[in-house]
């Protein structure tokens, strides 16, 4: 065979017994490809989308299985996770190999981009000289269409000696023939599989160089470019959007109206969906009354009224973020990002994929964390883990907003975005800064170097946007929130209502920090609310207003004019918004997202040091804001 591998590590190995067979005879088919060719939509399409998607045993690497019936057979469909190469230099790459050499798949299809064919057959060939049981799905033809790329498939399917079956998995079409080619290809004899000539003693780099110059012969053979339109327009898209004059603007703009749009969209839901929760207190007090004095009010007006602030405040911006995030990624615009902030990353010595799990810190820090298992450098994935947070998640964007717009810009909402885009500038800034910090002190290193793919602009799913973003990441975020918003709620109605004397906990709390808030531009009230916060930044602004207004339960003001006066009067100032604002966005993690870092680091000295690094650099910036202000005056 062209290319001999050993199996790695237990680490990457596949539990195989997650793959369920209704019957004896279904066949276990893998789906391999490379990243961003239609691989798990022509998987959807198969299956119907009734498959279920775990991290199996043995891995962190995200797959899933569906089964599908068809010509009298069973058989049970594997989504592997993207990959470039079966040379493993990634947890991807590591778990699609392995998965091919242990013989778990009776058959693999190999999904190819029709528009990019040279680049895709290099996995395919790979793959060929470890099994004759292939399917090569050329995908995206209606793609290659436009920019006016004809393949010869009967062509492709004679050089390579195995089935070749055109698809527009999108549209379904050409689908019904890939199983019946799976079933074909358990006919043939093994003396039909293709067999990359090489010598002995050939390295694993001139292998590899031998395979890329077949591909690109068997490419110029079976294609034909009558002309380049689409792919012409493409690279003149690109020239602006990752161009050193335009790249950063045109983000900058498209980060401004994400939030614009998602403070804009929020209001007028979060105020429904918060009459609506609220509607049920006085009935569950009721409910309620048989239990003694005071477990309904701590249960109601504590544990459901602090979950139902965090619904109503947390889900209408992530409804919105997150499709339009979702939105992004599939038009093709998130690895442009990717690449304009690469050269960032790499002068810090930090991996760029780090810029992809930065924007998902957007939405939530918890799906940042986890999203940080794209990166496969141990210590750049740890570099990206412990900065994440620099970047303000949607539970700190109304907080942001409100203090904006009360001290600063009036009742315009795109002057509240703009300065909120200012904010997520001044984030990505520090967490530059600190991912250098870190590669140079804790976590020295040399930057890697990546795969960034820039595939071509498509016409996004909408569907399938809509079911990514809620199933995948809203509910995701929601659900860990909840956990942890319902002991807080009892906390801070024990702290609020519990007397020592004449003052109760939260009032003996304040004074007591007061003293050291002050050297930062707070008082202990703000830095109270912010410890009290920590299982969700939402709530952070109503335990400052309960406080002030020496409340028992989280109280919540719409009119920010009201609300202005009341800060205000305890003493609020420019500086002090700034200060609260700034350490609003460099502060400890949320309970979810540490809790989050605890599972993917498996240590926790790790989720202690992400726990301080913000918090420090918070309280610097913090500190240099009031002494700032002190001198001047």
């Amino acid at each position: 065979m062209g290319i001999t591998m050993q199996s790695s590590t237990k680490d990457a190995r596949i539990n195989t017994r997650s793959i369920e067979k209704k019957e004896e005879s279904d066949l276990v088919v893998a789906l391999v490809g490379n990243p961003n060719v239609g691989k798990s939509t022509v998987f959807n399409a198969l299956t119907g989308m009734h498959q279920h998607t775990g991290n199996w045993t043995g891995k962190t690497v995200s797959m899933a299985s569906g089964y599908v019936k068809a010509y009298d057979r069973g058989f049970c469909l594997v989504d592997l996770p993207g990959c470039y190469s079966l040379f493993a230099h990634s947890r991807e790459e590591e778990v699609a190999r392995d998965f091919i050499l242990e013989g778990n798949a009776d058959a693999v299809i190999v999904v190819c981009d029709g528009t990019c064919l040279e680049r895709n057959l290099i996995l395919a060939l790979q793959i060929l000289c470890l099994t004759k049981n292939v399917v090569l799905c050329v995908n995206l033809l209606d793609e290659a269409k436009k920019k006016h790329i004809e393949i010869n498939l009967k062509k492709l399917e004679e050089l390579l000696g195995i089935p070749v079956i055109g698809t527009t998995a999108r549209k379904k079409k050409g689908l019904s023939n890939l199983l019946r080619a799976v079933l074909k290809i358990k006919k043939r004899p093994p003396a039909d599989v293709w067999n990359l000539p090489e010598n002995a003693g050939r390295s694993e780099e001139e292998t590899a160089r031998e395979i890329v110059r077949h591909a690109e012969e068997i490419s110029r053979t079976v294609k034909n470019e009558a002309g380049e339109s689409a792919y012409a327009r493409d690279r003149r898209v690109d020239r602006i959007l990752t161009s050193k004059a335009f790249g950063f603007p045109i983000m900058f703009l498209m980060l401004l109206g994400i939030f614009w749009l998602t403070i804009e969209g929020a209001n007028y839901p979060s105020s429904i969906l918060s009459e609506f929760l609220f509607r049920f207190e006085t009935p569950l007090l009721q409910f309620l009354d048989f239990l003694p004095a005071p477990l309904p009010e701590v249960l109601v007006l504590g544990a459901y009224r602090v979950t139902a602030w965090v619904v109503s405040v947390m889900l209408p911006p992530m409804a919105i973020f997150f499709p339009l995030f979702t939105l992004l990624e599939d038009l093709g615009y998130l690895p442009r990002v990717a690449f304009n902030l690469d050269k960032c990353f790499k002068k810090c010595r930090a991996c760029g994929k780090q810029a992809l799990t930065m924007c998902m810190g957007f939405g939530c820090n918890a799906a940042g964390v986890v999203g940080c298992r794209i990166i496969d450098s141990p210590r750049e994935r740890l570099i990206a883990i412990l900065t994440n947070s620099f970047v303000p998640c949607n539970g700190r964007f109304p907080f942001l907003v409100a203090v904006l717009t009360m001290f600063f810009a009036g009742s315009g909402s795109v002057l509240s975005a703009v300065g909120l885009a200012g904010f997520i500038v001044l984030g990505v800034l520090i967490t530059l800064l600190v991912s250098y910090l870190l590669s140079v002190t804790i976590l020295k290193g040399v930057p890697s170097s990546f795969t960034l793919e820039l595939p071509s602009y498509r016409r996004p799913q909408i569907g399938s946007v809509i079911v990514r973003s809620v199933f995948d990441r809203t509910i995701f975020v929601l659900g860990r929130a909840l956990v942890s918003a319902a002991p807080c709620g009892i906390l801070i109605w024990i702290c609020a209502n519990v007397m020592v004397g004449d003052a109760s906990i939260l009032k003996i709390c304040t004074d007591f920090l007061n003293p050291f808030a002050s050297l930062f531009g707070l008082d202990g009230v703000i830095l109270m609310a912010f410890i009290l916060g920590l299982p969700a930044n939402e709530i952070v602004l109503p335990i400052i207003v309960m406080a002030y207004m020496s409340g028992g339960t989280l109280t919540g003001m719409e009119d920010l004019i009201g609300l202005k006066a009341l800060l205000s009067a305890n003493g609020w100032t420019a500086v002090t918004a700034i200060c609260t604002m700034l350490f609003s966005l460099m502060h400890w993690p949320c309970a979810t997202t540490l809790l989050t870092v605890r599972k993917e680091t498996g240590s926790l000295w790790w989720t202690v040091a992400a726990f301080l690094i913000p918090t420090i650099v918070g309280f610097t910036a913090c500190f240099l804001v009031n002494t700032i202000e002190n001198i001047l005056l």
